[in-house]
């Protein structure tokens, strides 16, 4: 009986093996381009567009550097590469998770380690790095949880933690078309590159 195809067709031509995925077949248009059409929150959120993982890793890049004002910019980009084994994962909400169990988690991992090397970053990261990383993230979800999710202050408290305003003082969350979320993602990404380039 044959294998089951374990490989996904990218849009640039790549073929990106799940099971054993390699840096030479990850291109950052691919990541942005499919990170755009995941939704966040399972698409349970206000507005006229889903809530995309690119615009989130986005956010998550501002508050990172926000918080960690003098960190190295290759761990700013590490924060908006955060979630980007969801381009081809997709985005599973918490208790989801929990139910699939290790699988999942294994499976990003393996995805997070070629996207890292991919881009001159550590395989694996920082445990320091990757906590403040996490920090943001729900900080994020805080933001996101209030604005757009429907929680309460209250309720967000208890899920995601409280937060400093000054971190998130003038952050808004925007709904915007996919197509403007990719651009973004992607000029992000060339901008933190070619500053780690420039260092």
């Amino acid at each position: 009986m044959a294998q089951p195809r374990a490989w996904q067709r990218m849009l640039s031509g790549r073929r990106l093996d799940l099971l054993d995925p390699t840096p030479v077949d990850i291109e950052v248009e691919d990541i942005a381009h499919g990170l755009a059409f995941v939704a966040r929150w399972n698409g349970q959120t206000l507005g006229d567009f889903p809530y995309s993982v690119a615009e989130h890793s986005l956010l998550v890049e501002e508050i990172y550097h926000r918080a960690n004002p003098a960190a190295p910019v290759r761990w700013r980009l590490a924060a908006l590469l955060h979630d980007a084994p969801e381009y081809v994962i997709g985005d599973m909400i918490s208790p989801v998770k929990a139910a699939v169990g290790p699988a999942y988690g294994e499976l990003d991992e393996r995805l997070a380690s070629a996207i890292h090397i991919r881009f001159g970053l550590p395989s694996t990261l920082p445990k320091t790095v990757k906590k403040a990383i996490k920090a943001a993230d729900k900080i994020s979800a805080w933001l996101e949880a209030t604005q757009i999710a429907g929680f309460t202050p209250a309720e967000a408290d208890r899920f995601f933690g409280r937060v400093h305003k000054e971190i998130v003082q003038g952050l808004e969350i925007r709904l915007r078309p996919p197509v403007e979320v990719r651009a973004d993602y992607t000029a992000r990404h060339a901008a933190l590159m070619a500053a780690m380039d420039g260092t």
